[in-house]
């Protein structure tokens, strides 16, 4: 492995799972893999899960960590090609990446979708820059499209708590009051398809994912019909793709509550945090033993662990 910025980069899914969680069962097993090795991690958004759990997940490894807020920090950076820099942009990817390469040995990205242009975030202009330009290693944070170290975050999770071999796995839309991309729902179709489960994704008309991805799942646009005998329920609001980055409702009787989770199998309940209670989901779910948030959360450390360890061995290996 080479690179980590999609869900279409895992070679063998069933592998990493079983991978992270003995990891997760002996962190430091492989603490000095990373010896004399440098994470790089630049944000250009704000992170709380993503930040310290990459960040002990490299340290379980041995690895030294530099982290930069580069929106705050650096100079604003221009990523068109042929372009002539007189506005606001003061540096071109193309230097800083090869720059930041000689710093260290695996380069982490995290970015957001505008949400304005449809093709500049979908052809990922931020993360396939670096990817192009960088002369190591690139792992995705969350980019426009997608956040594949939360999808393998969730595999993992469901892997540990399912209760028989094919599970039902609802992704749900709820509600919010603010524009958010598409990107957690996007890879969490995408780690399902690669799954053993019975995927079912339940939104409001307007609010279709690209159908590129989530061709093959089954649609229910009626919210509690696809909560019925279901295993998993996994909330998460994004934008609409087809009127891009539009929030057409904010329809509070898609929120998760109580009594939709009765109709459930008593499913568990998942979401990619942060959250906003009474908004998204009641109290009484999220506070409810079913709720894996916590355990989700814990997990963000041993999915980064076991990408940086593949990379490790598969890319900065010295033998």
């Amino acid at each position: 492995m080479k690179k980590y910025t999609t869900v279409n980069d895992i070679a063998n899914l069933t592998e990493l799972i079983n991978d992270a969680m003995a990891l997760k069962k002996n962190p430091y097993a492989f603490q000095n893999i990373g010896k004399n090795k440098t994470l790089i991690m630049l944000f250009f958004n704000s992170s709380l899960r993503t930040r310290l759990s990459t960040q002990k997940a490299a340290q379980n490894l041995g690895m030294k960590v530099m982290v930069m807020n580069i929106s705050k920090d650096g100079w604003a950076l221009e990523f068109e090609d042929g372009t002539i820099m007189n506005s606001t942009a003061a540096e071109h990817v193309k230097e800083a990446a090869q720059v930041i390469s000689q710093y260290g040995d695996v380069l982490a990205i995290r970015t957001f979708a505008g949400l304005t242009d449809k093709n500049e975030d979908y052809n990922e202009k931020i993360m396939s820059a670096f990817v192009k330009y960088a002369t190591i290693p690139v792992v995705s944070l969350e980019s426009a499209t997608e956040h594949p170290l939360q999808a393998l975050t969730d595999a993992i999770t469901i892997t540990e708590h399912q209760q028989k071999n094919k599970p039902k796995v609802v992704l749900t839309w709820a509600p919010h009051p603010k524009a958010l991309p598409q990107a957690v729902a996007n890879s969490f179709v995408k780690v399902m398809q690669l799954s053993n489960v019975d995927l079912i994704i339940t939104h409001p008309k307007g609010y279709e994912l690209d159908t590129e991805i989530t061709k093959g799942a089954t649609i229910e646009y009626n919210q509690e019909k696809a909560f019925e005998n279901a295993d998993f329920i996994y909330a998460k609001n994004w934008s609409s793709f087809a009127d891009y980055g539009k929030v057409l409702t904010t329809d509070a009787r898609w929120m998760i509550t109580k009594k939709k989770m009765q109709q459930t199998h008593n499913a568990k309940f998942m979401h990619c945090l942060p959250v906003r209670r009474n908004v998204v989901v009641e109290d009484a779910v999220l506070d409810s033993e079913n709720s894996l948030v916590i355990q989700q959360a814990n997990n963000r450390t041993f999915a980064a662990q076991v990408i940086l360890k593949k990379i490790i061995n598969n890319y900065l290996s010295d033998d």
